[in-house]
């Protein structure tokens, strides 16, 4: 996408296979993207169009699942085109979608020690104490950017600079579950137990994930989080 594409707010449409097309807003890892991303998919949830199974949001796009069956029009134009077209319609209005203010999810978190086997090696990174990791860690707000790796994680935009860390160069074969995490410029939360290379700092007793309920993610794009330093006595608690 070029970058007059980006600032005159145009998107690029992409079949999919048959059942799907992807809209792509960027390249990039973005959150003023991310936000467009949002905007689109709620667009596109609220419109309720004919047809469509699934709306994914991602960094940068969104994909759209749907039966063709639905999107069967006269003449030459195919499910696909004729469904392009509505989607199109859809998200140009996007920019005017206006969402009510989400309350915080609070996600409970014992860091260091056992919970949080990596928390030195970040602090000794960042030129911090423990401590100091901790209170930063906690005073951010976050935002879930996407659900992706495994049904559950989150990975989420508003992580200060300062805790920025590499992985590791050696991926953890497990992860428990709960674990709390840093990987590049994001932070997040294993669901459940995964490999996984991220720095592990803490670990949550929530469980983020669960298929038989309702909604079986917890958290969910453009969720808001914030993490609340607990002590291993209320971990079980």
């Amino acid at each position: 996408m070029t970058e007059h594409e980006r600032a005159s707010g145009e998107f690029a449409l992409e079949p999919l296979g048959e059942k799907a097309l992807v809209l792509r807003f960027g390249d990039r890892i973005d959150e003023a993207v991310n936000a467009r991303v949002h905007a689109a998919a709620a667009a596109l949830i609220a419109a309720a169009m004919p047809g469509v199974i699934d709306v994914v949001p991602a960094y940068a796009t969104v994909a759209v699942h749907f039966e063709p069956s639905e999107w069967i029009a006269g003449g030459s134009e195919s499910p696909w085109q004729h469904f392009a077209q509505a989607v199109r319609s859809v998200v140009a209005s996007a920019s005017a979608v206006s969402s009510a203010p989400q309350s915080i999810i609070e996600i409970a978190v014992c860091y260091g020690g056992e919970y949080g086997p990596d928390l030195e090696g970040v602090a000794r990174h960042c030129g911090l104490n423990e401590d100091e990791v901790i209170a930063r860690h906690t005073a951010a707000d976050y935002r879930v950017a996407m659900i992706g790796f495994a049904p559950g994680f989150p990975y989420l935009f508003g992580l200060d600079p300062s805790l920025r860390m590499p992985r590791r160069d050696s991926p953890r074969v497990r992860v428990p579950a709960g674990s709390v995490a840093i990987g590049g410029a994001q932070t997040g939360v294993y669901p459940s137990e995964l490999p996984g290379g991220w720095q592990l700092i803490g670990r949550t007793p929530m469980i983020l994930f669960d298929p038989t309920r309702t909604s079986p993610s917890l958290l969910a794009a453009g969720t808001r989080v914030r993490f609340r330093a607990i002590a291993a006595s209320e971990f079980g608690a």
